[in-house]
């Protein structure tokens, strides 16, 4: 049957299979299995012995930014279902993903595997040794086999150590324990449910940075495409129905106390659920390498910060900001002082080279937030007007973003004075900011070189930059135009303008 699977990144209400990833997927979410992102994938044969227990492998596999693959059945039962059944949301962008009811969808696993060889790799097809090298370095995959192994998972089993993956199962089948073409064990068997995924990770010799926060739901990458929807709300902040904000500020190391999280105003466990409340989250920073200019780039890492936590949802930056907290966090404990807890954390962890003490305080009476809210806009706009005299030709090195290269794989903004990234987010000195923080970032210097076109802004050094970033798709652009060769957001050549505020919170297509 030609349709026995859904070709999307998440289920439909009657279809949970997926099947295997089109081009679109595999570039969109292979490129994270190249920057650590996600530094494998674990895929799934059969189920767990309950409900209780699948979930608990899935999320503990979330946590450590894992994918999750699953096929095949064990006793008339599969691990997807088992998620569905706990109305955990599943595919793509959670990285739960039922690829198929059958144990032969077991291929679309090693399929992913060798198309990210390949693309990322530079490995032509046929090339099996060099496709295995790369993904026994580069691809920290595993199989676990949940249930009774037949002979077509054997089959499955020996096939994916030829990729350098082992298999480890919850049965006590026969082991194959010496180092040989995976880079360790290749079977292990009869491990224990709560001791399958680190076991996992040990025999496949994964490394990975689990990102810890003491808050009282799961945190990590894997829940940053999580969607809060309107029947599963408790409290939401900003978007179109109350005030939000959010600020970052430089002190002076006298004048904060690192770890001081406070919250003025009420909590959310004191209105009524489907409320929304007034927000401004202040994040004070002191460092002996922290600069002004450093603002704005620790700011913006707030969304990705908070969009980390399960059943949390969070959409803008400056005072555009919305966010949702789920019945689910709700009921697990989360509070207002826990993003406290994650932005402390996550700020140290990720920027711990540039700050010494992190303080935070939010906000939730309107009065409070109103005037943080008037500061920030002042704040906002000396930002803003700081790049106003500045011209591209005052400067010597322009800078590249590639951060939408995650889900546009060709996609390049070179940015310089007069010409910010296409997202509005980011101006020449936040991207030569982000250089400084971070040297091995999206944001390197772009040496302009040859003048091709002073009207409409076009230089040797940044259409040879564009050139070799976007893998030859985009021969150049122009900076000064926007019909001819002008700079491409996502989709190429599709001959519009759009303008639109970016304040309108309304329908704009």
């Amino acid at each position: 049957d030609p349709n026995v699977y859904v070709p999307a990144e998440e289920p439909s209400p009657d279809n949970i299979w997926l099947g295997a990833a089109d081009d679109i997927i595999m570039r969109k979410r292979g490129v994270e299995f190249v920057d650590g992102t996600a530094p494998g994938f674990a895929a799934i044969l059969g189920a767990a012995p309950d409900v209780d227990t699948a979930v608990r492998i899935a999320r503990e596999l979330q946590e450590k930014n894992l994918y999750v693959f699953m096929a095949s059945e064990h006793n008339g039962v599969r691990m997807a279902e088992q998620l569905v059944e706990a109305d955990v949301q599943i595919g793509w962008t959670t990285r739960l993903v039922p690829f198929g009811p059958d144990t032969s969808a077991t291929v679309f696993s090693i399929g992913f595997a060798t198309r990210v060889a390949m693309a990322f790799g530079g490995i032509k097809p046929g090339e099996y040794r060099r496709i295995l090298i790369y993904n026994k370095e580069r691809v920290f995959a595993f199989v676990l086999a949940l249930g009774f192994v037949t002979d077509e998972w054997y089959a499955n089993a020996a096939g994916a150590i030829n990729w350098g993956f082992p298999t480890i199962a919850d049965t006590p089948i026969p082991q194959v324990l010496p180092t040989g073409i995976c880079t360790y064990e290749h079977v292990v068997s009869n491990v224990p449910h709560d001791e399958i995924v680190s076991k996992a990770i040990e025999v496949r010799g994964l490394k990975v940075t689990v990102t810890k926060v003491p808050v009282p739901v799961s945190y990590g990458p894997a829940f940053e495409g999580e969607r809060v929807r309107k029947a599963d709300l408790f409290v939401e902040f900003g978007g179109n129905r109350s005030l939000a904000v959010e600020l970052c500020r430089m002190r002076r190391m006298d004048e904060i106390q690192d770890g001081r999280i406070e919250l003025i105003g009420p909590d959310i466990d004191q209105v009524e659920e489907g409320s929304a409340l007034p927000l401004a989250i202040l994040v004070e920073i002191a460092g002996r390498k922290m600069e002004e200019d450093f603002e704005p780039i620790l700011e913006r890492q707030i969304h990705h910060f908070i969009n980390y936590a399960q059943g949390l949802f969070h959409m803008g930056q400056r005072d555009i900001v919305w966010l949702r907290i789920s019945k689910a966090a709700y009921e697990h404990g989360f509070r207002l002082h826990h993003i406290g807890e994650i932005l402390h954390a996550r700020f140290h962890q990720d920027f711990g080279n540039i700050l010494d003490k992190v303080q935070i305080t939010l906000y939730t009476n309107e009065e409070d937030v109103r005037r943080i809210l008037e500061e920030a806009r002042q704040i906002y706009h000396a930002r803003d007007a700081r790049m106003e005299g500045l011209k591209d030709e005052d400067v010597d090195i322009f800078y590249s973003c590639l951060l939408c290269q995650s889900f546009a794989p060709t996609h390049v903004c070179v940015i310089s004075p007069e010409r910010p990234g296409l997202c509005g987010a980011y101006t020449w000195l936040d991207a030569k900011a982000m250089y400084e923080v971070n040297p091995e970032g999206p944001n390197q210097p772009v040496e302009y070189g040859e003048i091709i076109d002073e009207l409409k802004g076009a230089w040797k050094g940044v259409n040879e930059f564009v050139r070799k970033a976007s893998r030859g798709a985009i021969d150049g652009y122009n900076f000064y135009s926007v019909v001819d060769e002008g700079m491409i957001e996502m989709a190429a050549r599709v001959l519009g303008v759009g303008r639109v505020d970016v304040r309108e919170d309304g329908n704009t297509m």
